[in-house]
């Protein structure tokens, strides 16, 4: 067995001229009008390239390399008057990892990051100017968790939530707030339609401000009052039904698993075919549905072995 990593790049850095990277796809030009572009031309202008190009080499004796990764780089370099790039080179020509697998920086990510920068005596004006962006969205981002309370945030950390969503968590006390964050983190939805129905749902008792009016012109206190409740009722369930989903679980691996046995063994499989075809179409539903590791192409050769089986070997 074959015990060495091959490295995804050579260990060193090189600055490579522009006119020797040969970009894979051409920049369209509306793209340079987009606020995606914008604002990474204006970081490369205001503080240069972080993140190095990637690149590959055409061949082994050329000086000249093929871009895998950095397009709006490249094209910003070339804006700004820069006559090199700073790259890693490659050891495989593919793009795929790098155009799609990328983790995209989460709102209070993003809020500490500015935190750190402010600490380090970044002033807000430069990061605004790095960003592209006007300074009062900086304050915003600065005072983003203003309110929250850690338990909460530390649920969230990591994901996708707009600001509106902490607008309306401020609204909350603690504990209310970490029951929401919760309820969002378990049902994977962060939109601000889901956390505004938590709101509409949550009691006086647990508003900073008992007085909140929580109607709006297109819900009225009677819907109010029946989203109270109707939620009240899906928090319940919903919490029950977490409690128990692990037990559940397990359960449902343990007799897929006995199951998968019995209609892969071709005696019993053409056993149940022949008398009892609704409870062996019962059994490959069972596997397919309660498959929670196994792609649906592993789930067909399940019943491709069966059916193979049964015609080589016939009782």
């Amino acid at each position: 067995m074959n015990d060495h990593v091959k490295m995804a790049f050579r260990p060193e850095v090189l600055s490579i001229p522009l006119e020797c990277i040969l970009s894979l796809r051409q920049m369209k030009p509306g793209l340079k009008k987009s606020n995606k572009y914008r604002r990474i031309l204006a970081s490369v202008r205001e503080v240069g390239v972080i993140e190095p190009l990637i690149v590959y080499p055409v061949n082994d004796s050329s000086r000249t390399f093929y871009l895998l990764d950095g397009h709006f780089r490249l094209e910003a370099l070339k804006d700004v008057g820069s006559k090199d790039a700073t790259c890693l080179v490659s050891t495989d020509d593919e793009a795929f990892t790098y155009n799609h697998k990328v983790n995209r920086l989460s709102p209070i990510q993003e809020h500490y990051m500015i935190l750190k920068a402010i600490e380090n005596g970044v002033s807000e004006e430069r990061i605004a100017t790095a960003l592209n962006v006007d300074i009062a969205s900086i304050k915003k981002k600065r005072n983003l968790l203003d309110g929250i309370c850690p338990e909460a945030t530390e649920l969230l950390k990591d994901k996708q939530v707009t600001k509106s969503i902490f607008q309306v968590l401020k609204k909350m006390k603690p504990m209310r707030q970490i029951e929401a964050a919760e309820l969002m983190v378990a049902s994977n939805n962060y939109t601000h339609p889901y956390v505004l129905a938590l709101f509409f749902a949550t009691k006086s008792t647990e508003l900073v401000n008992p007085k909140t009016n929580k109607s709006t012109n297109s819900v009225s206190q009677d819907d109010i009052l029946r989203i109270e409740r109707e939620m009240e009722f899906l928090e319940k369930d919903f919490k029950r039904i977490q409690n128990t989903y692990g037990h559940n679980i397990i359960q449902l691996t343990v007799a897929r698993g006995y199951i998968q046995k019995i209609v892969t063994n071709r005696r019993v499989a053409s056993f149940l075919q022949k008398h009892y075809p609704d409870i062996f179409e019962g059994f490959g539903k069972i596997i397919q549905a309660t498959s929670l590791e196994q792609t649906n192409q592993e789930n067909d050769s399940i019943q491709t072995e069966t059916n193979l089986s049964l015609a080589a070997n016939p009782i």
